[in-house]
């Protein structure tokens, strides 16, 4: 399913842009693909999901009707909090320019 989507990369995090949306849904959608893989303690994913959370929250209505899948990769657990939050604006950005 992520096959189709438009990916996104930085070095923490991955956004993959999917512009199949269901009908009757207006404005964007976010999904969340943390895994135990990328980042090993549960504390460290739900953190992450966390401030994904509350940061699409503040920009979404910049952002394309879409679905986004957000994916964690390996450097994101050791991560600071302001770092991830940096990373997520320019996601969002980078996304919605698109």
């Amino acid at each position: 399913m992520l096959k189709g989507g438009r990916r996104v990369q930085e070095k923490l995090l991955t956004l993959v842009v999917l512009a199949t949306v269901a009908p009757g849904i207006a404005g964007a959608r976010l999904g969340l693909a943390i895994s135990a893989r990328a980042v090993p303690n549960a504390v460290g994913r739900n953190r992450i999901k966390r401030l994904a959370r509350e940061s699409f929250r503040a920009c979404r209505a910049q952002l394309p009707a879409a679905d986004l899948v957000l994916q964690a990769r390996a450097g994101a657990a050791a991560a600071e909090g302001s770092e991830i939050r940096a990373t997520l604006e320019r996601l969002w950005r980078r996304a919605a320019e698109r």
